[in-house]
């Protein structure tokens, strides 16, 4: 349909996880090109992000990789000149990074997971929006969206840090939203519930789970239909965020997680 027709987006982690499913960053490039979008790809493995460009060509789609680590400053600096080099703009930047290796509950969760978590999951959306937020106040025009999870405003078990982050992942955001309105900038944040992704799920099928208990069990937590969402279902909400369909919404927390969320008691 030509949504982001004409359009330079920027997606941090668009790599994956490798697994049997499909993960977030890499369908949300793909939706993206799909609807007409010049497509960056950026991830720490180039392998990853190289995987999620064939995709996009292989439909005929333009896209670019690039490897970065997410939480080097100077590495976004670098990356944002080169894409205005190379494709004249910034129009989108989606930050789809996040992490929660080694989190525990809040008597149990140690000094050095806890800096590392905050470290890239917040770091991570600050170093990139500095540097492609100057960019956006030129042009008088762009969407930035920050992925959450819903654990920020739900119950979360023992993922201390991680709730934590993604909280303050929320009001960053917030504050971004608000501070640049002014300039034309949107920003929103998408929290993700129980996904059904390779993140999500193979890190418990390595350490012992058997996959279609731990299948079974998610799916049964979730209210509506009984089943975890996918990777589609977060792009497509970042699809409609990042177009034009958007264009008045800005400093929203969107759940996508079937109502888990909205579950009280």
């Amino acid at each position: 349909m030509g949504r982001l027709e004409g359009k330079v987006a920027i997606v941090v982690g668009g790599g994956q996880t490798p697994g049997e499913t499909i993960g977030n960053g890499r369908a949300t490039c793909l939706r993206f090109a799909q609807e007409n979008a010049r497509v960056v790809v950026v991830d720490r493995s180039m392998q990853s992000a190289q995987e999620t460009v064939e995709m996009i060509t292989s439909e005929g789609g333009l896209s670019q990789a690039h490897e970065m680590d997410a939480t080097d400053e100077l590495a976004f600096q670098a990356l944002t000149q080169e894409v205005l080099q190379s494709l004249g703009k910034i129009d989108i930047l989606h930050n789809n990074v996040g992490i929660g290796a080694n989190d525990a509950s809040p008597l149990k969760v140690s000094e050095e997971a806890w800096d590392r978590i905050f470290s890239v999951n917040l770091k991570s959306a600050l170093f990139a929006c500095k540097a492609v937020l100057p960019v956006m106040r030129d042009q008088g025009f762009g969407v930035i969206t920050n992925i959450s999870s819903v654990a920020a405003v739900a119950g979360a078990g023992t993922i201390t840090a991680y709730k934590a982050s993604k909280a303050a992942l929320n009001a960053y955001t917030h504050s971004l939203a608000m501070s640049n309105a002014k300039y034309g900038v949107r920003a929103n944040v998408i929290m993700p519930g129980l996904m059904n992704t390779p993140m999500a799920i193979e890190g418990y099928v390595a350490a012992g789970r058997d996959r279609d208990e731990l299948i079974q069990k998610r799916d049964a937590s979730v209210p509506l239909g009984a089943k975890m969402g996918s990777a589609w279902d977060v792009a497509n909400a970042a699809l409609f965020l990042a177009s034009d369909e958007a264009k008045f919404i800005t400093g929203v927390n969107l759940p996508v997680d079937g109502g888990q969320s909205a579950r009280i008691g």
